[in-house]
């Protein structure tokens, strides 16, 4: 776990947890310095390779779940495939954390499902 330096963030604050696998458990999280209600952004990597259910719902709720259980967050939202929208004022590192222990508790299944996926890519 790391706060970014302020030079490499596009926002007020960044933080991330890099690993070896960065596909599979690489987590980040920015603060926004603009004014309303969603004050940061929590990216999940490994969403952008998950696409079928149960893994994908249950990714999802999980990782929903864990930010909402973050001191001090008051609401949480998708924003994107892979983003997750976050209002109220908890900390950065708290919000990666708590995204990495579910990108954590789903790797097993992650890395089979990414497997497949390069195995057997579908075509366009």
């Amino acid at each position: 776990m790391r706060r970014l330096p302020d030079e490499e963030v596009d926002g007020a604050e960044g933080w991330e947890r890099l690993t070896d696998e960065p596909e599979v458990r690489g987590v980040e999280a920015t603060r926004h310095d603009v004014d309303n209600e969603w004050t940061w952004s929590v990216g999940v990597w490994v969403m952008e390779f998950i696409r079928e259910d149960p893994l994908e719902s249950e990714i999802r709720d999980a990782i929903l779940a864990a930010l909402f259980a973050v001191r001090r967050v008051t609401a949480v939202a998708e924003e994107d495939r892979e983003v997750w929208i976050v209002a109220g004022e908890p900390s950065g590192e708290a919000l990666v954390r708590a995204a990495a222990d579910v990108v954590d508790a789903f790797a097993d299944r992650a890395r089979a499902d990414i497997a497949t996926i390069r195995d057997h890519p579908q075509a366009p």
